[in-house]
Order: C-alpha cells, then structure tokens, then sequence
C-alpha cells in the first residue's frame, strides 16, 4: 500500500479574474475549491492513475472535516488524526495575469499529535511506500521527515521525500528511495545558481552521493532528469501544452513516477510516466487524469 503524509492539509481556494486590482473590489469570473497539501495531491493523482492510497495528516475544526469529506468524494482512502483545537487551513490560489497564492496558518501539532502519528507508520511493512510531501508547521522540528524514516527503518518500507532545504537534506543519511527537489531547489541547497542541465545533473549526483537512492528533478518548462540507483541518467524535454494551473504538478510527477514504477518496475518508464502526469496537471485546471496522462506518454521521447 501507498500511504501519504501531509502535515497541513488545506482547502485550496482558487479565484480566477482578469486583473488584480491592489485596493477596489475585484469580481471573481469561476472559482472552485479542493482539498489540497501536497500528500493529498499524490493520493488524488494516484487514485485518478488506478493506485489506492491512505491519506495520513493532521486536520481540525470545521474546514478539517470539509477537507476529509471532500477528499472521500474524491475517492480516497483516509486516516487522518483529528486535532482538538484550531482550524485547517484555507489557501487561496489567485489566477490572474500572474499566479499569486495567499497560503493560511495551520493548527497547532503537538507531540500527542505526533506519537499518533508514529503508531500508524509503526505498521508499516517492506511492501509499502511512503510519501512525506511538503513543508511543516510551525512548532514541529524540522527533523521531523528524518525521524520518521529512523523509525521506520526496520520495516524497510519504501519512502518518497519531496520536501525543501534542511527538511530534505535531512534525510538523506537515511537513503531515501526517492527524492524529488525542482532546479531551484537544488540550487539552494549547495547555494549556486544552476545555469544549465549538466551542472544540475552534476548537484543531483551529489545528493545521490549523500544517501538518496533516486533523485527526479522537475524543471517546469524545461523539462526533468532522472538519477537512478542503477547509474542511468534520464532526461526528458516537457511535452508541449499551455500551462492552465501549475499548482500540484510536481506532485502528480510524483505520483505518476510511483504509478509507472509500480507497474513495470522500471525507472524508464516510472519516468516517462512521472513527467506526463506532471505536465497533464499542468495543463489541466485540476490534476490529472488517467486519459489526460496517457494521451501526454505517448509524446514523450
């Protein structure tokens, strides 16, 4: 089984209009709203590609509840632990002339909270994957994703990390199977500016070199590259479509890496799988779907 952590899951809020206009009243043309956190995304990504998954996380007060009855709608399996104070959070996404998100405070996780947590991943087992995706809140240490996999190590389970700065860099001494950082990312973790695609590959193989068994860099427009365990590199141009919403791709490159590798076992075509579904996210206004990601497979060399 797939199971995936977000530690502060939300409710995106998206609000498209043609021009933000700072100080009047400005009129919304469509709006919707999704449950969303980056764990979340992988599960409704993977659900939408045929791969159950338990959603695991922290949600609260009355937009908690709106979050596990709308990610149930969706289809998905969940195991949330219900705090007893505060509000999940609301995220605005704002779609105009450029993208703007507004992202809302989180409650509070104590350590209650997490001992929870741990007993749930305590049954965790070689043939499971784990997801740890996205940032945390305030108040819970930034070792966090680093002290799951230590607990986890003897159930050998799979695990996933796509997550920035000191909370990836974390753990890698405890050689993630996947790690997923964009260029940028990348960059500021060695504190360079990666100008070109030989020196990312060149950084990656560093982070391979510090544990991580598998690294998949996402470069929006320019594409990914893969670095394999096996000593393959793999580099794909993006397939070409209009970017209508890039909230979630890197998620659902995620996903679909984890779908692929599922499948055929292959780091090729978990790939190849990766970067369609990333990009049919991208150019869809909610994240992809089975027909949109294979549609997209076939052009991708």
């Amino acid at each position: 089984m797939i199971y995936t952590v977000t530690f502060s899951p939300c409710l995106d809020y998206a609000v498209w209009i043609e021009e933000l206009k700072l100080g009047e009243v400005n009129r919304v043309e469509r709006e919707h709203m999704l449950p969303g956190g980056k764990g979340i995304n992988v599960s409704v990504v993977l659900h939408n590609l045929g791969y159950d998954s338990v959603a695991l996380g922290f949600i609260a007060g009355f937009t908690g509840r709106e979050i596990e009855k709308q990610s149930k709608n969706l289809g998905l399996s969940c195991d949330f632990i219900n705090l007893e104070e505060g509000n999940s959070r609301i995220n605005i996404k704002l779609k105009a002339k450029e993208e703007t998100d507004i992202n809302g405070i989180g409650p509070v996780i104590e350590d209650k909270h997490m001992n929870m947590l741990f007993e749930q991943l305590d049954n965790l087992t070689e043939n499971d994957i784990l997801v740890l995706a996205g940032s945390i809140p305030n108040g819970v240490s930034s070792t966090v994703y680093c002290d799951i996999m230590e607990r986890l190590k003897s159930s050998k389970a799979k695990v996933v990390v796509d997550a920035t700065n000191d909370l990836l860099v974390n753990v890698l001494e405890k050689h993630p199977f996947l790690i997923k950082p964009n260029n940028h990312e990348l960059g500021e973790i060695f504190g360079v500016e990666l100008k070109d695609k030989e020196e990312i590959i060149f950084y990656a193989k560093k982070l391979q070199e510090k544990g991580a068994r598998n690294v998949l860099i996402s470069m929006a427009g320019d594409g990914a590259i893969f670095i394999g365990e096996d000593g393959n590199v793999l580099k794909s141009a993006a397939p070409k479509g209009k970017v209508v919403n890039s909230v979630g791709a890197g998620d659902s490159m995620v996903a679909g890496f984890l779908a692929g590798y599922l499948e055929r076992g292959s780091y090729e075509y978990a790939f190849k799988m990766g970067v369609a579904t990333g990009s049919a996210s991208a150019f869809s206004k909610q994240l992809a779907t089975k027909e949109e990601v294979l549609k997209l497979f076939k052009t991708i060399e």
